[in-house]
């Protein structure tokens, strides 16, 4: 069953990443057809985030209380609103605004996912379990950048917004059928008490675990060092993937003049290699190097260093003068950034209190998209002033050395933050 569930999720990531792309590979047309230039499209191509990272740490909590569930099914409901919104657009400000309704919707992904492969999974099987999350995400970039293409060039760039729209209410249905908590799936008979007790064993995290307020759980866990060693060098991947996912096909476009259809088969080049190596090193073999060893902090440390020593590759793409030479370079560094992704977000429940991975997955991902936003942007503006992607690519690398120190020097040793005390309680005499 727990793998199933695991299913589930990467079908959503899936669906949610391609919800993301369609802009970036219909681009370019977009710049053409409302005349608007590489800054004004870095702030379009931001606009989902303003409400995705503002959403995190309310949504975070919210999904303490309430469940995954329920949270899913109405954020889902939002995605498709958004797509069939922006194929409707003929100006701007309707696709601006449809961006925005999807980051309100797909606010609570991330973190719900977390929190259900912290109920879901034992401990050592999370590396797995996110991988398959994670890399369903990459995935769509494999599959849907090509496809997105196709459909931007054979009918025009409303085409990819209608078809992930009609994804994303079919995606719908598939959530609101198969996806229940533990004790949902205990209770109905679709989990074995076999697995439930391999589950609790584990350390796979209660749905009854209670908290003590969102807000105070909110505020004990921005005083904990631990909380932004993760949620920094996690920034750190986020600003990196943000800048891969919004502008490598305008990148091959203009840096070897290659059309959007051949850029999007070009494109998928590197994002196959990342979802190859991030099951095989970080899901396959992380989990199966902590079974065998039982040093889950060292072994999280190893992989998500070397990793993110790896995605620094995607600076050799500021030099590179073949179209070969550079995905190459991008194939070694979105690698890299991939494996870090399980490696880095499978520490979110191994970190926090009992009741407080949505919390903690809040947190996490609010910082790392508050500063993601500046992603597309910053490489918009670089892109304009310069007239080349290479200073772009240069302040990615510097993202990611800043993260490489934040998970050395203050995340410390991955073991779990002591629960927040309990409220006070007036006593009478």
């Amino acid at each position: 069953m727990r793998w199933k569930i695991a299913g589930v999720l990467g079908i959503g990531s899936f669906v949610n990443y391609i919800d993301r792309v369609n802009l970036s590979v219909a681009a370019p047309d977009i710049m053409r057809d409302f005349d608007i230039s590489a800054a004004q499209m870095g702030i379009l191509s931001s606009a989902f985030l303003w409400t995705y990272a503002l959403l995190q740490m309310p949504i975070g909590a919210v999904i303490d209380k309430i469940g995954v569930r329920w949270v899913n099914r109405l954020g889902v409901t939002l995605w498709a609103l958004a797509s069939f919104l922006a194929a409707a657009a003929s100006g701007l400000g309707l696709v601006i605004i449809a961006r925005l309704i999807l980051g309100i919707g797909e606010a609570p992904s991330v973190p719900a996912a977390w929190k259900a492969i912290g109920q879901w999974f034992p401990k050592q099987e999370r590396g797995t379990a996110t991988a398959i999350f994670d890399g369903a995400s990459k995935l769509s970039n494999v599959l849907g950048i090509p496809l997105m293409a196709f459909l931007v060039t054979a009918f025009s760039w409303h085409a990819a917004f209608i078809f992930t729209g009609v994804l994303s209410v079919l995606f719908l249905v598939i959530w609101w059928r198969l996806y229940e908590s533990p004790e949902q799936a205990r209770a109905n008979g679709h989990l074995t008490t076999q697995e439930y007790a391999l589950l609790k064993d584990g350390g796979a995290e209660d749905q009854g675990a209670r908290t003590s307020g969102s807000l105070a759980g909110l505020g004990y866990l921005l005083r904990r060092r631990k909380t932004w060693g993760l949620a920094l060098g996690f920034s750190s991947y986020t600003y990196a993937y943000y800048v891969l996912l919004t502008w490598l096909p305008a990148y091959l476009e203009r840096q070897f003049d290659v059309n959007l259809l051949k850029g999007g088969l070009y494109t998928m080049i590197p994002w196959l290699v990342a979802v190859i190596a991030q099951f095989l090193i970080a899901g396959v073999l992380m989990d199966r190097w902590i079974a065998r060893t039982g040093q889950a902090t060292r072994v999280r440390r190893i992989v998500l260093i070397s990793s993110m020593l790896a995605s620094l590759a995607v600076v050799g793409a500021a030099y590179a003068d073949s179209i070969v030479v550079a995905i190459t370079f991008l194939s070694i560094g979105a690698a890299g950034l991939a494996v870090s992704v399980p490696a880095g977000s499978s520490i979110v429940s191994l970190i926090a209190p009992h009741g407080y991975t949505g919390t903690m997955g809040g947190i996490v991902n609010f910082v790392a998209n508050t500063i993601g936003i500046a992603a597309p942007i910053v490489t918009g503006i670089v892109v304009d002033t310069t007239g080349s992607f290479a200073w772009a690519f240069i302040a990615t690398g510097i993202v990611i050395l800043a993260g490489i120190g934040s998970y050395t020097l203050l995340l410390g040793r991955i073991d779990r933050i002591d629960a927040p005390p309990a409220p006070a309680t007036l006593t009478h005499p």
